[in-house]
């Protein structure tokens, strides 16, 4: 049987954890499994490859049976506890049906015995790692900034391909943390503005007067203070595009003048006698529903159809959950240069939030695991440590919505640990592949 080297991801190369009280077996195997391109650490020890293993991410273990002090079946114990999930060969010159049924048992991936046949040690290493790398990330898609792999946002990034070259107006909406100003930055790129300049600003962190004078200008004189002309935010992103971040913030008196700068495509500053054309695309984003806002005379109905041309619903990051490893991954990356890495149970931790402050969250968690982390794996304990408590009455629904939020939950991750396999997810799951059918349709997952 012939062996290719596993591919590599983006995310590193693939480590094999190597533990055996023989130095000579030890560096032999390590010269194999290097020349097929493996990352390769010796333990000597049980013990010491625990110590190995709190400092280094390691992709599969493959251990001795025979060691003094720790054997094979006691480190596959506190493997299997501390690091669940990890794949473990076991190897052993004392090869028995007894020991071979006890490792099946206690799970070890695969039991070969003395000397080693490469093919055979390679051959089981190919078998164990998709347990491991099951979450990894598989040909990730990135659109101008955009990182993603679920079929949510892929939807989401049609849409934008198709509106993103015309010049209508767009209207973001979605919580806050969702990513709505890189969303923003990625219409811009793919739109016919995009050579020129792209703009934002936060409607609710200025004072009127102050936003006022950011977005229009002012002449000089126009008001106390008003020093020397200066030209608004407006007038900048000639040619380009201007964000609104949080319009539904923005005061009424200031409605009206962005409502004239959108319908007549000019500008007149604070104080100024003319009025200035201007090219701008203008988007708009909001946490806010505007349409209720309408509703309630807190947003102006004109302004809201003006701006609402085209509306984008960003997704929650709990309802894009196969992206979370990624996105992680991707923090990781820019956060710690690549020397740090998530273990698959703290990848399991980050799955199983409920992410209430969706993407600007997990990167404030994974930016507190990095600094906070001494070695290069980052663990289960780590990412609990940054997860803020919840607050079990907020929290609290009935009886009948709790299992229908646990049954959707436990659906979605169990399809983003089998990659959208639904065979796969349906066997994980303990469902035949009908009824696993059924209970997507029935929480509308596709």
């Amino acid at each position: 049987m012939s062996y290719t080297t596993p591919p590599t991801s983006d995310t590193h190369t693939l480590s094999v954890l190597l533990v055996d009280d023989d130095p000579a077996l030890s560096e032999l195997l390590a010269i194999r499994l290097e020349s097929h391109g493996f990352d390769v650490t010796l333990a000597s020890s049980g013990h010491a490859a625990l110590r190995q293993l709190a400092s280094i991410p390691v992709d599969v273990v493959i251990t001795d049976l025979r060691m003094e002090h720790m054997d094979g079946l006691a480190l596959n114990q506190k493997l299997q506890a501390q690091y669940p999930g990890l794949p473990v060969i076991m190897m052993t010159a004392h090869g028995s049906i007894p020991d071979a049924v006890d490792a099946i048992e206690q799970g070890i991936t695969a039991f070969i015995t003395k000397p080693i046949n490469s093919e055979e040690l390679l051959a089981a290493i190919d078998k164990a790692l998709p347990k491991n790398r099951a979450i990894q990330l598989i040909d990730p898609d990135n659109f101008h900034g955009l990182y993603h792999q679920s079929a949510s946002m892929r939807q989401l990034v049609q849409q934008i391909k198709a509106i993103a070259p015309s010049q209508a107006n767009i209207l973001l909406q979605g919580e806050s943390g969702t990513g709505k100003e890189v969303t923003a930055r990625a219409i811009h790129r793919a739109s016919s503005h995009a050579q020129g300049p792209f703009i934002a600003i936060n409607c609710g962190a200025l004072p009127a007067h102050l936003l006022e004078s950011e977005l229009f200008g002012h002449k000089k004189g126009a008001f106390t203070g008003a020093i020397s002309d200066k030209q608004g935010l407006i007038q900048s992103a000639d040619k380009g595009t201007l964000l609104l971040d949080e319009i539904g913030d923005m005061p009424l008196d200031l409605q009206v003048k962005l409502l004239r700068v959108l319908q007549e495509k000019t500008v007149r500053p604070i104080g100024g006698q003319h009025e200035q054309t201007v090219d701008v695309r203008i988007l708009s984003a909001s946490h806010k529903n505007l349409a209720q806002a309408v509703s309630e005379g807190k947003f102006r109905e004109d302004l809201y159809y003006r701006l609402n041309v085209v509306a984008i619903q960003l997704p929650a990051l709990r309802e894009r959950v196969e992206d979370i490893p990624l996105l992680a991954d991707l923090f990781i990356k820019q956060l710690a240069a690549g020397q740090k890495r998530l273990s698959l149970d703290a990848t399991t931790a980050l799955l199983s939030y409920a992410w209430p402050g969706n993407i600007r969250q997990l990167h404030n968690v994974v930016e507190y695991c990095v600094a906070m982390t001494p070695g290069k794996l980052i663990t289960a304990d780590s990412i609990i440590s940054a997860l803020p408590e919840q607050d079990d009455k907020q929290a609290f629904v009935g009886l009948n919505e709790a299992k229908r939020q646990f049954e959707r939950d436990y659906l979605i991750k169990v399809l983003a640990l089998c990659e959208n396999n639904v065979p796969q997810a349906a066997k994980l799951a303990q469902r035949n592949r009908s009824d696993f059918y059924k209970l997507m349709k029935k929480h509308d997952i596709k």
